[in-house]
């Protein structure tokens, strides 16, 4: 397995407040084995970016967003320009996360501009891909998950500086306090490594690309995907929430 990474999507789901109370749980529970033994990162809103960097500056957590724009500068009211993230101390970015798809029209194009400008900029993507239910029931899945991957990031040439994360959330399981069969999940994660294969030479997709889980994971069930093919990590939501939770499962990655 390459270097796990775990990445704690926070959502919308913590205010000003809560948010510093996390970061200073956090800070506390972190200590140097585990977070040079993994790369661990968190995403808070916008709002609290600054603030939960600056507590969590000396504890080896790593900071991402939960959203990226492809634009450097312009009159894009509302947008949050990668250069300017990367400047403020982001590391990675989630681009393509199936709310945002759902909620906001998100498509791959979109979700390809995003990848580059995050490149661009020195910030690791974090693609998200995954099949709906319907999609799912109708015996879409692999296809849905290859076309993903592949409108995502064809066209860009990741060279031996860059890297890229992509993560399989099963839309279906979101949100449901429970995953997939690890099976199903190795399934996925072969998908998506031929999908890279098909676009960057071995070597790049070996050494560059990690494969990680996104879906509904917690302290009870997480070591259930440590053995599978291709995986390198998860992308966690409601437990990410509850700092002890997240931190047993840094430990036990």
């Amino acid at each position: 397995m390459k270097k796990p990474i775990i990445i704690g999507n926070w959502k919308m789901k913590l205010d000003y407040r809560r948010s510093m109370a996390l970061a200073q749980e956090l800070a506390t529970l972190a200590n140097p084995v585990d977070t040079s033994d993994n790369d661990v990162v968190v995403c808070p809103s916008h709002s609290s970016f600054l603030l939960v960097s600056e507590i969590l500056k000396n504890s080896g957590v790593q900071m991402g967003v939960q959203d990226i724009f492809w634009e450097d500068n312009g009159a894009f009211t509302g947008c949050e320009s990668p250069k300017f993230l990367s400047e403020a101390g982001c590391k990675y970015a989630i681009i393509g996360h199936s709310e945002r798809r759902q909620n906001l029209g998100e498509t791959d194009a979109v979700v390809h501009r995003k990848i580059k400008g995050a490149l661009d900029n020195g910030i690791v993507p974090v693609l998200c891909v995954g099949e709906t239910l319907a999609e799912r029931q109708q015996g879409m899945a692999d296809n849905i998950i290859f076309t993903q991957v592949t409108k995502a990031l064809s066209g860009i040439d990741l060279v031996s500086s860059e890297e890229l994360i992509i993560a399989y959330e099963p839309v279906w399981v979101i949100g449901s306090g429970r995953p997939i069969d690890p099976e199903e999940a190795e399934r996925a994660f072969r998908i998506i490594y031929q999908a890279v294969v098909d676009l960057w030479p071995l070597t790049i997709a070996q050494t560059n690309v990690r494969i990680i889980y996104g879906g509904s994971i917690d302290a009870s069930d997480f070591r259930d995907f440590s053995a599978l093919d291709h995986f390198s990590g998860f992308l966690i939501g409601g437990a990410s929430l509850k700092g002890e939770e997240f931190w047993e499962i840094i430990k036990g990655i």
